[in-house]
């Protein structure tokens, strides 16, 4: 659904005044590199949002912000780590103090002790300090009852890592990977779920989360942390690297992540789904092959929509060639339309910025420092 020029950047005008806004904080920025940095981001955030209106490509343009908030997050964290402990190993010591950042990916793991026992099993700080548990809570609150499992397509910031390397082939190696393995995320989700709980201990984190290798991971101290790093490597040279450059999907995201099948439980209850006009579906299969998280079946293109994974990217509309599929509001008319689109793409993007905007700002400003200095801090 494409735009004139003179429309989309209408439409980019109140978008252009929120990330400024955002970015800013409310006040200019001060100095030649917070000038710079500052303009460079805006421009970039901006940029994308114009050319998804132009284009009527949403996962085409969605698709850099996104990667850029997977790739400015680890590089941001792990500075942070190295200047605050001077190492990214997550040292007893730290834990005991509620030291450790908390991550999303941990929430269906401490819902039972939390609901059981009133326990949050996780050391982190409910407020204050960095990635404090309790905003990260009510960010991921609203994000949830606004996009569903939309997160893990405009929020995730590990999501953008295998994204990017799945789209860095022209050609997948694996051809048909049945969505049926879809269902070792569930399975992930209640495993740990149960032995956490067990435990009073996260332990997909302990054990099986392949982003501990590029954020923050237990001190090698003995065989079995040996055995928690290895296993973290491996999985993430798999699941985030290989498997993506091989099939073009997301299989750390579709096939593995219980924060991702947990997720799926929200699409239940926000407003925007995908949707496929079935009079004016070709049957190409497009969309199926398209889809990065299994979330297009014949089955579901058959019912006219999309599976309960869907992570609402917009990749399954962009590849479709009677722009047949399209995004919705859910108890309104079944048929394409701007308005709904809109509806969809200024609180989306609004998200995706403002996860973003803070951690691109501040890689942007050490990139700049070093360039002028040598140095990044």
């Amino acid at each position: 659904m494409e735009l004139s020029a003179a429309k989309s950047a209408l439409f980019t005008l109140p978008m252009l005044l929120v990330t400024a806004f955002m970015l800013s904080a409310g006040k200019l920025p001060s100095g030649f590199e917070h000038w710079l940095s500052f303009a460079a981001v805006l421009a970039f955030f901006n940029t994308c949002f114009f050319m998804i209106l132009r284009s009527g490509k949403t996962d085409r343009w969605r698709a850099p912000v996104f990667i850029a908030l997977s790739l400015s997050f680890v590089f941001t964290f792990i500075a942070h780590m190295l200047e605050v402990r001077g190492t990214m190993a997550l040292k007893d010591s730290v834990m005991l103090e509620g030291g450790a950042p908390f991550c999303h990916v941990v929430i269906p793991q401490t819902l039972i002790p939390l609901l059981v026992s009133r326990t949050v099993i996780f050391p982190g700080t409910i407020t204050g300090g960095y990635a404090a548990i309790g905003a990260m809570l009510f960010l991921w609150i609203g994000f949830s009852l606004a996009l569903g499992r939309g997160w893990c397509g405009w929020g995730c910031f590990f999501g953008g890592l295998d994204d990017m390397f799945s789209r860095l082939r022209a050609a997948p190696v694996i051809n048909r990977i049945n969505p049926k393995w879809t269902d070792i995320s569930v399975a992930v989700l209640i495993v740990t779920a149960l032995a956490s709980a067990a435990s009073l201990s996260p332990e997909y984190c302990k054990w099986l989360c392949p982003y501990k290798a590029v954020t923050e991971f237990p001190a090698v101290q003995n065989l079995a942390t040996l055995i928690q790093m290895l296993i973290f490597a491996a999985l993430f040279i798999a699941l985030v690297i290989a498997l993506p450059l091989l099939t073009k999907k997301r299989t750390q995201c579709g096939l593995f992540c219980p924060f991702g099948a947990f997720q799926s439980l929200a699409n239940r209850v926000n407003p925007f789904e995908m949707r496929v006009d079935t009079q004016n579906c070709a049957k190409c299969g497009a969309c199926i092959t398209a889809c990065p998280v299994f979330a297009m079946t014949q089955e579901s293109l058959a019912a006219g929509k999309t599976r309960l994974n869907c992570i609402k990217c917009g990749k399954c509309a962009d590849v479709c060639p009677k722009q047949a599929v399209y995004h919705h509001v859910k108890m309104t008319e079944n048929r394409p339309s701007l308005a709904q689109r809109l509806m969809f793409l200024f609180p989306a993007f609004m998200f995706l910025t403002t996860i973003t905007g803070g951690m691109l700002l501040q890689a942007v400003r050490r990139i700049v420092h070093f360039a002028g200095t040598g140095s990044f801090c």
